[in-house]
């Protein structure tokens, strides 16, 4: 490709990047993490979350999502999986603002960012979604990680689902954590590429250009498991997923996991070179995405389940 169009290629996503939110999953990944979750969950639980639940305040948004007749047992589960959606509608809810630089996408320096307060919070708290572990290969200085991000909330969440907190807040908290676990599985949203041509990263491969569509790593990746968020669709999708079993509960050990697949296979040389690209993605590379993609999100499911049966109260 001309140096030039390789320049106007790396600009186009630069825009891209700053001006769209990055997501991790598309919201059909997110809901298939849900889908595998509530297979796995006690009836106890299930009464817990759907009460929770209950008190989101776009929940009314949800129910016109799901279809005419659905039996209230199924109603439930597809609000349950539609709730792990919520924090990324909210970036396109006209009442939610983005808060601190880079479009919301770096923490405020203020106390703000860390703050758990519930539903009164209409701040996007978009740095709430990744954690930027720093990596280079090729020697480039790397960045400090940015605080507070996915693996600080996820303990935040954690804590206050086990207390005695009141239900307003444990709701607000469980709809970001339903989220947040999947996040935390997804490679890009776990790693930060750092480059002698980027030294100042990749945006979580929002800035690595792809031929053909998707234009960017980070949304092809996003999309590793379809497009379509039929509610029935996403149910049989999760039914039809290879059993995984939770293993491992510390959400910084489902970091590093996704961190290191980042680097042995997001990151694979070939097809995917260091710099900005553009690259071309091959039928391999789509397949073994695939795969990975359908092992994450079977592991997140499993424990994500696990972390509600076990700890919710």
């Amino acid at each position: 490709m001309h140096k030039g169009h390789r320049l106007l290629a790396a600009i186009l996503a630069l825009l891209v990047a700053l001006s769209a939110p990055a997501y991790a999953w598309n919201n059909r990944g997110h809901m298939i993490v849900a889908s595998v979750a509530y297979q796995h969950l006690t009836q106890k639980t299930k009464d817990r979350v759907d009460a929770l639940l209950a008190l989101n305040p776009d929940r009314p948004n949800w129910l016109k999502l799901i279809p005419k007749g659905t039996s209230a047992k199924n109603m439930k589960m597809m609000l349950f999986i539609i709730a792990a959606t919520w924090p990324d509608r909210i970036k396109r809810n006209s009442q939610y603002h983005s808060d601190g630089p880079d479009d919301g996408n770096r923490p405020p320096p203020e106390p703000a960012a860390s703050q758990n307060t519930g539903y009164d919070d209409f701040a996007m708290h978009k740095y709430w979604h990744f954690i930027d572990k720093p990596f280079s290969q090729d020697g480039t200085p790397l960045a400090a990680i940015p605080s507070p991000n996915a693996e600080t909330q996820i303990a935040a969440f954690r804590a206050v689902l086990a207390s005695n907190s009141p239900d307003p807040l444990k709701s607000y908290d469980l709809s970001w954590l339903l989220h947040l676990v999947g996040d935390v599985h997804q490679p890009l949203h776990c790693t930060a590429r750092f480059s002698q041509g980027l030294p100042n990263g990749v945006a979580g491969g929002n800035l690595v250009v792809l031929i053909g569509t998707p234009n960017e790593l980070h949304a092809f990746w996003d999309g590793a498991l379809g497009a379509s968020e039929s509610l029935t669709d996403v149910v049989k999708a999760g039914k039809n997923l290879p059993g995984a079993n939770a293993g491992n509960m510390d959400a910084a050990a489902w970091i590093e996991e996704s961190f290191q697949a980042a680097q042995s296979d997001v990151y694979k040389q070939p097809p995917i070179g260091p710099g900005a690209g553009p690259f071309t993605i091959t039928s391999k590379y789509k397949t073994a995405a695939g795969k990975l993609a359908k092992k994450r999100v079977a592991l997140a499911g499993a424990r994500l389940a696990k972390i509600l049966n076990d700890e919710l109260k």
